[in-house]
């Protein structure tokens, strides 16, 4: 068995034990959130989840699952940030799943990656991997367009190329550890500076 049939069946097997953990997701209601995103997210995130800094991440269209995930883990600390941890102080359980229902909501805008060479380099990461240094292909979690797996992984596409950068730097410092299984903080830990760069270029023209 080659390496890179290893390594996806060790992402499928850790991705079913991570579902499996997974309570059923309460639906939320974007009309009770309007009012936190207007005087709280819309000024990193944009009011419609389209930010306009490319450290903050876009939340249109992402899994509503997962921005209450990530809510709850701000709020306990399982996920660190000196920005988020204020802001998330005072939200309560139904805020975070409002505030999910609501940014899934959103449209997403298109947009260009800049970088052609980056692109090219990156998509072949995306799309295969690196065998040689046992770097899973992204597509295998997030999907070959980037949509993510709803409740597992989240959606990538049009997500600021700065912003993924800076997350699998994270992971590979340890920095953020809130990935079930610490599975990202294996995988950047075996990428190269380069192939960080390439992959989050790549994905900020997915759409």
């Amino acid at each position: 068995m080659n390496k890179s049939v290893v390594l996806l069946a060790g992402l499928l097997l850790a991705t079913a034990s991570w579902a499996s953990t997974g309570a059923p997701a309460a639906k939320g209601d974007p009309a009770k959130a309007q009012k936190i995103v207007n005087d709280v997210c819309g000024a990193c995130h944009g009011t419609d989840g389209n930010s306009t800094s490319p450290i903050y991440p876009n939340l249109a269209g992402q899994h509503p699952e997962y921005i209450t995930k990530q809510l709850k883990e701000f709020k306990s600390g399982a996920r660190r940030n000196a920005t988020m941890a204020p802001n998330v102080t005072q939200l309560s359980a139904e805020d975070m799943v409002n505030l999910g229902a609501y940014f899934a909501a959103q449209l997403t805008k298109a947009r260009q990656a800049k970088d052609p060479a980056l692109v090219a380099e990156g998509k072949k990461l995306y799309m295969g991997g690196n065998p040689g240094s046992g770097v899973p292909a992204c597509a295998s979690c997030h999907g070959p367009a980037g949509s993510g797996i709803p409740v597992q992984f989240p959606r990538l596409a049009g997500q600021h190329a700065k912003y993924v950068l800076i997350q699998l730097q994270n992971f590979r410092t340890g920095d953020r550890a809130n990935d079930g299984g610490k599975m990202m903080q294996t995988i950047a830990r075996k990428m190269t500076d380069q192939e960080m760069r390439a992959v989050a270029e790549y994905i900020s023209g997915l759409r």
